[in-house]
């Protein structure tokens, strides 16, 4: 029995899930580099930076030579740097929405807006919103 394509994508994109994996493919994008200055560049231990690599290289996405003690991986294909290009352009557009509504939240509301000499606002003094008038006590 064959996996739905659906299936196949999310298992990929969970091999890919994980910011170790991330990075060394990041890195990897500028060509193929050893394991020493992969190490250089992510502060991890080796058994773990060598766990994440053998994930990526049984996934087919890295290809890994080795040349005496030297051992060096490269992206086995470009697709993934442009896939990485790709995340980084949506998360640019998600986080430029993001900061749009944070700068429209920050935008002063005139009605909870903080007495400028006080730091309370007109509706923690009085206790009541401008323009509605105070209850008054009945009786009394």
């Amino acid at each position: 029995m064959q996996v739905p394509l659906y299936q196949a994508k999310a298992e990929f994109f969970r091999m890919l899930g994980h910011p170790v994996r991330i990075r060394v493919l990041e890195l990897l994008q500028d060509g193929p580099m050893p394991v020493r200055d992969l190490l250089a560049e992510i502060d991890i231990e080796p058994s773990n930076l060598s766990q994440q690599l053998a994930v990526l290289r049984r996934s087919g996405i890295v290809v890994s030579t080795r040349d005496g003690a030297t051992v060096t991986y490269a992206l086995a294909g470009g697709d993934v740097a442009e896939l990485l290009r790709a995340a980084r352009r949506i998360l640019t557009e998600l986080l430029a929405g993001q900061s749009e509504l944070l700068a429209e939240l920050r935008q002063v509301d005139p009605v909870a807006a903080p007495d400028r000499g006080s730091g309370e606002s007109r509706v923690a003094r009085t206790g009541h919103e401008p323009g509605i008038p105070a209850r008054r006590a009945v009786g009394g």
